[in-house]
């Protein structure tokens, strides 16, 4: 049965496509063109039968397959379960480092639809969209198609703001399911991770709308505007991840992990393990807001901290490594404070319970300092 997608109506803002359009002139000519995948588990290609069938990798080969001249290099920087406030805390090195051409960024599914993750979201693409090298942008909305619930309120202001082109699957797909013309077995396991059908369907919403662009690239776009100031407070915008490898830490009783992270994706990777109660490590970050990163494991039980910024005890705040799902382990982000005075911080985390069956230690990942 052929599906009619409408995908037109996933073009949720047309934005300005002088960037996109240029990329494909570029490839056109036959010249190198790095593209760039940031996003969680759906852009990782999870529930995908192999890496070929992920959405990211269609839209990479309908780059392929349209410029058969020019050479292309994928870069997919998926993490499962993470957020655009962790999204812009590693764009530097997961993404802008190799200088890419083109950058699709899909966090919709992944960020709480609050103005919370409006800022964090923001911070993100101001990264990328303001950087020196100028990369064209897409933006993309996920949904879960049980509840049609994502951040698309959110972070399509964001997309009108900085007039970036951006498709989206609540208006696509998931009317589709919702009216029953589609079952969702058919497209996904879970209503959100998408089986091979369904990766499919989101890349012909995207590859929809770069045919578009394609077939008028010939076609003049207004000028960039100004790169315009941000819509809301922009205190994530610099933020910076403090490991084993970059930071000077004062520690008693936690122990760097040294072990080399081969990939991106080996998340518990560079950071500190702690066993026992009163095991503490104390850093000093800058920033007007810290987050801590750390593991939340199935496998319990495991040890609780907690972290204490600027000696102010009646703040602290939990981090309790104990994993309440089943899908796996977690790399989990816990706000420990925000609004804080632009200047480095004192943060101590601290183990505050242990157990005779610990079955793993606490593992901190990262503190990120953000302002």
């Amino acid at each position: 049965m052929m599906i009619n997608l409408h995908t037109e109506k996933g073009i949720v803002n047309r934005g300005n496509q002088a960037r996109i359009k240029n990329v494909m002139k570029r490839a056109l000519a036959g010249e190198k063109i790095t593209l760039g995948f940031l996003g969680g588990s759906i852009t990782q290609g999870s529930l995908s039968s192999t890496p070929e069938t992920c959405y990211a990798y269609l839209v990479y080969d309908w780059w392929r397959k349209t410029f058969p001249n020019a050479e292309f290099v994928y870069l997919n920087a998926g993490i499962g379960g993470t957020t655009s406030q962790f999204g812009v805390a590693r764009v530097e090195s997961d993404v802008l480092r190799y200088k890419p051409d083109f950058v699709i960024v899909e966090f919709s599914v992944n960020d709480d639809n609050n103005e919370f993750f409006l800022e964090t979201y923001e911070g993100l693409i101001r990264k990328i969209y303001g950087n020196e090298e100028k990369p064209a942008v897409l933006i993309v909305h996920n949904v879960f198609y049980d509840t049609g619930k994502n951040a698309e309120d959110q972070h399509l202001k964001v997309g009108k703001h900085y007039d970036i082109p951006c498709v989206g699957m609540k208006e696509t797909i998931y009317p589709l399911v919702e009216s029953g013309e589609l079952a969702n077995r058919d497209i996904t396991p879970d209503d959100l991770h998408p089986n091979d059908k369904g990766h499919s369907l989101v890349a012909q919403v995207i590859t929809y709308f770069l045919q578009e662009m394609f077939e008028n690239v010939e076609q003049p776009e207004e000028a960039e505007k100004e790169f315009p100031e941000p819509i809301t407070p922009n205190n994530f915008e610099n933020s910076v991840r403090y490991q084993n490898a970059n930071s000077e830490a004062e520690s008693f009783g936690f122990e760097a992990d040294k072990q080399k992270q081969e990939n991106i994706r080996e998340i518990f990777r560079n950071g500190w393990t702690a066993e026992h109660k009163n095991d503490k490590i104390v850093l000093h970050i800058e920033g007007t807001s810290i987050a801590v990163q750390y593991r939340k494991s199935v496998r319990k039980p495991t040890p609780i901290a907690e972290v204490v910024i600027d000696g102010m005890e009646d703040n602290a705040v939990t981090l309790d490594g104990n994993f309440d799902e089943d899908w796996g382990d977690c790399l989990y982000i816990t706000t420990a404070a925000t609004g804080l005075e632009h200047k480095k911080h004192t943060v101590e985390i601290r183990i505050v319970e242990d157990h005779t069956d610990d079955v793993v230690p606490f593992y901190l990942v990262s503190v990120i300092g953000a302002f």
